[in-house]
């Protein structure tokens, strides 16, 4: 009579196949476990984007909300939470720019920002940012413009490491030919002070005609977070620092010099800022090595009230600038929600 099996011939499963992957005893798996463990314990910070590689020099300096003749901004918002706020921009008597108005809204939560406007012209601008998780970033940019080649597109993308950030970027791209605009930037925390980063561009105005560059990028952050300092190098001899430096909560200073050392072209340009926070007002003084001495000033008569008041004077050409501007706020919440606002700043130019 034959013998059963045995219960543990029965129950023992077959040997499991070999595996085409490497396991966790593989030494290349063994290595990088052993570099990630290793960067993870340096704890070194996030050093920013490369597009905010100058941030708080521009928002301390007045290049970007300098203005003349007059404007009215003028805003309602009809939600907090999501925001929702519509404005209306009124320019004219602009030395440089024709008179204007511009009809914008801008959308928002937590996830999804939404911005797009509208001039008298006709022409459109819009930009939309999704955020996926707190490390990516989507950012899709238009705008159609009556005028021959104003028309532009881009899209681009964000990722932000534990010690580094990356950054795609397309402006007009053609998926005919490829033609268009491609930028790529990556910066790395080198030290808990110290960032290097580089930043590539490809441009490709036809099939036949095609130029990439790179870019080099330095950051260095105090340990208390009162100063930054950075420098970039870019193709054509072209150097540019910055420096900011927090003197208090109320002051800021902040310095730019720009460089251009080619065989054909020697310049310089240097520009020193300075930014005041008052209880209810915000002064930003500007001077440059071309003569330029400008001021802003933005005086908060309620947190739905702001007068802006901004001179330039050119002492190398003799002339002047002047603008007012009014920006006003009529909500239509509660007095609690708008608490929950903050108050009104310029808008950049």
């Amino acid at each position: 009579m034959a013998s059963s099996p045995s219960l543990t011939q029965v129950d023992s499963p077959p040997p499991p196949a070999a595996s085409p992957f490497p396991t966790s005893g593989s030494p290349f798996v063994n290595l990088f476990n052993r570099f990630s463990a290793w960067r993870k314990s340096l704890d070194l910070p996030n050093p920013g984007t490369v597009e905010n590689l100058q941030k708080e020099v521009k928002t301390t300096h007045l290049t970007n909300f300098l203005f003349d003749g007059a404007r009215a901004d003028l805003s309602k918002s009809l939600s907090v939470n999501p925001i929702f706020q519509v404005t209306h921009s009124f320019a004219l008597g602009s030395q440089t720019a024709p008179p204007s108005y511009n009809f914008g809204a801008v959308f928002a939560n937590n996830s999804v920002f939404m911005q797009g406007g509208i001039d008298h012209d006709g022409n459109l601008n819009g930009r939309f940012n999704q955020g996926w998780s707190a490390s990516n970033v989507t950012k899709v940019q238009g705008q159609l413009s009556s005028q021959v080649g104003h028309s532009m597109l881009q899209i681009e993308h964000d990722y932000l490491g534990q010690d580094y950030s990356l950054n795609i970027k397309a402006v007009n791209p053609s998926p005919v030919d490829l033609t268009g605009i491609y930028m790529g930037s990556y910066l790395q925390s080198v030290t808990k002070n110290l960032a290097l980063g580089i930043e590539f561009l490809h441009q490709r105005q036809t099939p036949e005609l095609t130029d990439t560059s790179a870019s080099y990028l330095a950051k260095y952050t105090s340990s208390d977070k009162n100063w930054i300092a950075t420098a970039q190098v870019q193709p054509a001899g072209i150097l540019q620092t910055t420096y900011f430096h927090k003197l208090s909560d109320k002051v800021e200073v902040a310095a730019d010099l720009q460089m251009i050392v080619a065989p054909a072209r020697r310049d310089a340009l240097a520009t020193l800022g300075a930014k005041y926070d008052l209880r209810m007002s915000t002064f930003r003084a500007q001077l440059d090595s071309t003569g330029k001495v400008s001021a802003l000033l933005e005086q908060r008569f309620a947190p739905s009230f702001a007068f802006l008041v901004s001179g330039e004077i050119d002492h190398f050409k003799n002339a002047a600038k002047v603008g007012v501007g009014v920006m006003i706020e009529s909500p239509s919440m509660t007095p609690e929600e708008i608490g929950m606002l903050p108050p009104p700043h310029p808008q950049p130019i």
